[in-house]
Protein backbone atom coordinates (compact mmCIF):
# COMPACT_ATOMS: atom_id res chain seq x y z
CA UNK A 1 0.00 0.00 0.00
CA UNK A 2 1.43 3.14 -1.24
CA UNK A 3 1.63 5.68 1.40
CA UNK A 4 -0.19 9.24 1.73
CA UNK A 5 2.47 11.84 0.22
CA UNK A 6 2.77 14.96 3.29
CA UNK A 7 2.09 18.09 1.45
CA UNK A 8 3.88 21.03 2.74
CA UNK A 9 4.99 24.56 2.08
CA UNK A 10 8.64 25.82 1.86
CA UNK A 11 7.87 27.24 4.89
CA UNK A 12 6.23 24.61 6.46
CA UNK A 13 8.96 21.86 5.37
CA UNK A 14 11.58 24.90 6.55
CA UNK A 15 9.88 24.75 10.14
CA UNK A 16 9.70 20.80 10.84
CA UNK A 17 13.22 20.27 9.93
CA UNK A 18 14.07 22.98 12.28
CA UNK A 19 12.26 21.48 14.38
CA UNK A 20 13.99 18.18 14.02
CA UNK A 21 17.21 19.73 14.24
CA UNK A 22 16.70 21.55 17.57
CA UNK A 23 15.13 18.02 18.52
CA UNK A 24 18.16 16.16 17.61
CA UNK A 25 20.81 18.48 18.90
CA UNK A 26 19.43 20.36 21.86
CA UNK A 27 16.77 18.73 23.16
CA UNK A 28 18.47 15.24 23.39
CA UNK A 29 21.60 16.78 25.17
CA UNK A 30 18.79 18.85 27.55
CA UNK A 31 17.29 15.72 28.46
CA UNK A 32 20.32 13.05 28.90
CA UNK A 33 21.47 15.60 31.31
CA UNK A 34 18.27 16.02 33.31
CA UNK A 35 18.34 11.74 33.27
CA UNK A 36 21.93 11.95 34.50
CA UNK A 37 21.31 14.38 37.13
CA UNK A 38 18.47 12.19 38.44
CA UNK A 39 20.26 9.61 38.37
CA UNK A 40 22.83 11.04 40.96
CA UNK A 41 20.39 11.43 43.15
CA UNK A 42 20.32 7.79 43.97
CA UNK A 43 17.22 5.45 44.54
CA UNK A 44 15.04 5.61 40.98
CA UNK A 45 12.42 3.44 41.79
CA UNK A 46 10.85 6.41 43.97
CA UNK A 47 12.27 9.59 41.96
CA UNK A 48 9.85 11.72 40.61
CA UNK A 49 12.56 13.74 38.56
CA UNK A 50 13.93 10.49 36.58
CA UNK A 51 10.25 9.41 36.17
CA UNK A 52 9.59 13.14 34.20
CA UNK A 53 13.03 13.22 32.70
CA UNK A 54 12.34 9.88 30.93
CA UNK A 55 8.88 10.43 29.65
CA UNK A 56 10.16 13.57 28.38
CA UNK A 57 12.91 11.60 26.37
CA UNK A 58 9.98 9.40 24.92
CA UNK A 59 7.96 12.35 23.87
CA UNK A 60 11.03 13.49 22.16
CA UNK A 61 11.95 10.21 20.12
CA UNK A 62 8.24 10.26 19.20
CA UNK A 63 8.23 13.76 17.88
CA UNK A 64 11.58 12.97 16.13
CA UNK A 65 10.17 9.66 14.77
CA UNK A 66 7.18 11.52 13.71
CA UNK A 67 9.14 14.63 12.15
CA UNK A 68 11.10 12.10 10.39
CA UNK A 69 8.11 10.05 8.66
CA UNK A 70 6.42 13.03 7.78
CA UNK A 71 9.98 14.34 5.49
CA UNK A 72 10.41 11.31 4.45
CA UNK A 73 7.01 11.15 2.44
CA UNK A 74 7.09 14.71 1.48
CA UNK A 75 5.73 17.08 -1.36
CA UNK A 76 6.71 20.89 -1.66
CA UNK A 77 4.01 23.23 -2.95
CA UNK A 78 5.85 25.72 -4.69
CA UNK A 79 4.27 28.50 -3.63
CA UNK A 80 5.59 30.79 -6.59
CA UNK A 81 3.71 28.26 -9.04
CA UNK A 82 0.58 28.62 -7.35
CA UNK A 83 -1.69 29.74 -9.50
CA UNK A 84 -3.76 32.12 -7.84
CA UNK A 85 -7.01 32.83 -9.77
CA UNK A 86 -8.28 29.80 -7.97
CA UNK A 87 -8.01 28.56 -4.32
CA UNK A 88 -5.03 25.56 -3.85
CA UNK A 89 -3.18 24.50 -1.48
CA UNK A 90 -0.29 27.64 -0.76
CA UNK A 91 -2.56 30.09 -1.09
CA UNK A 92 -4.01 32.70 1.37
CA UNK A 93 -7.45 33.41 1.08
CA UNK A 94 -9.68 36.54 1.93
CA UNK A 95 -13.13 35.19 2.36
CA UNK A 96 -16.13 37.05 4.01
CA UNK A 97 -18.06 34.81 6.54
CA UNK A 98 -21.67 35.32 5.79
CA UNK A 99 -22.64 33.82 9.62
CA UNK A 100 -20.33 36.04 11.72
CA UNK A 101 -20.45 38.93 8.75
CA UNK A 102 -17.29 39.20 9.09
CA UNK A 103 -13.63 39.31 6.75
CA UNK A 104 -11.29 36.47 7.51
CA UNK A 105 -8.12 35.27 6.29
CA UNK A 106 -6.77 31.58 5.61
CA UNK A 107 -4.12 30.22 4.66
CA UNK A 108 -4.59 26.45 3.00
CA UNK A 109 -1.82 24.21 3.64
CA UNK A 110 -1.11 20.35 3.90
CA UNK A 111 -2.01 18.20 6.84
CA UNK A 112 0.66 18.68 7.98
CA UNK A 113 1.61 21.39 8.92
CA UNK A 114 -2.51 22.81 9.85
CA UNK A 115 -2.97 25.23 12.84
CA UNK A 116 -6.44 26.72 13.11
CA UNK A 117 -4.82 29.59 15.94
CA UNK A 118 -2.68 30.52 12.97
CA UNK A 119 -5.13 30.76 10.58
CA UNK A 120 -3.83 27.37 8.82
CA UNK A 121 -6.28 25.21 7.63
CA UNK A 122 -5.77 21.84 5.63
CA UNK A 123 -6.42 20.80 2.40
CA UNK A 124 -8.07 17.84 3.89
CA UNK A 125 -10.41 19.91 6.43
CA UNK A 126 -14.40 20.42 5.42
CA UNK A 127 -13.30 24.22 4.94
CA UNK A 128 -10.38 23.74 2.91
CA UNK A 129 -11.56 20.69 0.52
CA UNK A 130 -14.88 23.19 0.41
CA UNK A 131 -12.45 25.90 -0.67
CA UNK A 132 -10.16 24.35 -3.06
CA UNK A 133 -10.82 25.26 -6.63
CA UNK A 134 -13.21 28.54 -5.85
CA UNK A 135 -12.15 31.73 -7.25
CA UNK A 136 -12.70 35.02 -6.63
CA UNK A 137 -16.36 36.34 -5.89
CA UNK A 138 -17.90 32.84 -5.93
CA UNK A 139 -20.19 32.40 -3.04
CA UNK A 140 -18.95 28.81 -1.57
CA UNK A 141 -21.02 26.82 0.55
CA UNK A 142 -19.23 23.95 2.80
CA UNK A 143 -21.01 21.33 4.72
CA UNK A 144 -18.95 21.38 8.09
CA UNK A 145 -19.84 18.85 11.13
CA UNK A 146 -21.02 21.33 12.72
CA UNK A 147 -23.44 22.43 9.65
CA UNK A 148 -23.14 24.26 6.80
CA UNK A 149 -21.16 27.53 6.29
CA UNK A 150 -21.12 30.41 3.62
CA UNK A 151 -18.21 32.27 2.61
CA UNK A 152 -17.85 34.99 -0.29
CA UNK A 153 -14.49 34.90 -1.62
CA UNK A 154 -12.55 38.14 -1.82
CA UNK A 155 -8.99 37.39 -2.71
CA UNK A 156 -6.63 35.19 -3.60
CA UNK A 157 -2.77 35.56 -3.73
CA UNK A 158 0.25 33.68 -2.87
CA UNK A 159 1.67 32.35 0.21
CA UNK A 160 5.19 34.07 0.23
Amino acid sequence: MEEKKNILTYAGLKALEEELHDLKVNRRKEIAGKIKEAREQGDLSENAEYDAAKDEQRDIEARIEEIEKILKNVEVVDETEVDNTKINIGCKVKLFDYEFDEEIELKIVGSSEANSLEGKISNESPVGRGLIGASIGEDVVVDTPAGQVKYKVLGIERNI
